[in-house]
């Protein structure tokens, strides 16, 4: 039987690829079971400093109704504070909590710990493979515009 095309085989793997480190990682650090949108809003936060939430939905490309509820369940569990604009007392920005910075930093290195870990355990030419495509993952990741 012919292997599907690239792209569809690719496709296939993305999304197992990052449930199964995500799902060991959560599993092995004890971390909460955050769903994405909400990891990908702190990690947001993490890298720009903070947001308002107008400019949060239009980074994440999510209606503004998503950020509404991603703030009210975040701000619940303390992973999101809002803090006043200076220019304006009626705006927000955004900023990942200390809780929040706390839990991204034990997932990464966890799940960095869980890779090379699991990378070890593969032969030596699957970690050159593997290795080797990274630039052209990178490259895919920019095109799709990330």
């Amino acid at each position: 039987m012919a292997l599907a095309p690239l792209e569809a085989q690719l496709s296939a793997l993305l999304g197992p690829l990052r449930r199964a480190v995500l799902r060991r990682t959560r599993a092995a650090e004890g971390l909460p079971d955050l769903p994405e949108s909400q990891i990908e809003l702190l990690r947001l936060l993490v890298a720009t400093g903070g947001l308002s939430p107008s400019q949060a939905a239009r980074e994440l490309e999510v209606a503004q109704s998503t950020i509404s509820n991603l703030l009210r369940t975040m701000t619940a569990a303390d992973l999101i504070e809002r803090r006043p604009l200076q220019a304006d007392g009626r705006g927000a920005l955004l900023v990942a909590s200390t809780r929040a910075r706390g839990l991204l930093d034990r997932y990464d290195r966890a799940s960095a710990a869980l890779l090379r870990e699991t990378l070890d355990g593969l032969p030596a030419d699957d970690r050159r493979a593997l290795e080797s495509s990274l630039p052209a993952l990178r490259r895919l990741l920019t095109a799709l515009g990330s």
